[in-house]
């Protein structure tokens, strides 16, 4: 084999391997990436389908219902509501009317099967998505008229 045959051979060989360090690489993060959706997202058919993914809001007033260790409770965004089952022990901060992120999957039978529950960690934080969704949704239930270029320019 001439010198030439060689350093092809070997670029070629590096060429295949970062192709294949890549695609496992890529294959990694989809598995492991878990996409943000509003309870309304959820009830529109907006989640992702068969694949994990995260729902954040408010944990509904009066929801919390204790069985041995599962806990069933309902995340909503004061627009639709999300009923959720949960094996585990919640974090401290878990209550009603707190803001909670809950990772895992919908069932056939609508209720999310939550792997992992995220609850705020002071009096004053919400994840951003979760508080653009409430943002949302009070807009969508309390709807302002705002005074457009036209209706002013007529007074």
């Amino acid at each position: 084999m001439k010198p030439r045959q060689k350093r092809i051979a070997l670029i070629l060989g590096g060429l295949a391997s970062l192709a294949v360090a890549a695609v496992l690489t890529l294959n990694a993060l989809d598995s492991n990436i878990a996409l943000y959706v509003t309870p309304t997202e959820v009830i529109a058919g907006k989640a992702p389908q068969g694949k994990a993914f995260r729902i954040g809001g408010l944990v509904k007033e009066g929801s919390i219902k204790r069985q041995d260790m599962t806990v069933h409770f309902v995340i909503t965004d004061t627009a639709k509501e999300i009923p959720v089952a949960y094996t585990g022990i919640l974090p401290d901060l878990f209550r009603d009317g707190k803001g909670a992120v809950v990772q895992g999957r919908l069932g056939g039978d609508g209720i999310f099967a939550a792997t992992e529950v995220l609850a705020k960690h002071d009096e004053n934080y919400m994840p951003p998505e979760a508080q653009h969704a409430l943002d949302q949704a009070q807009k969508a239930q309390n709807p302002t008229v705002a005074p457009t270029a036209a209706t002013t320019a007529a007074k």
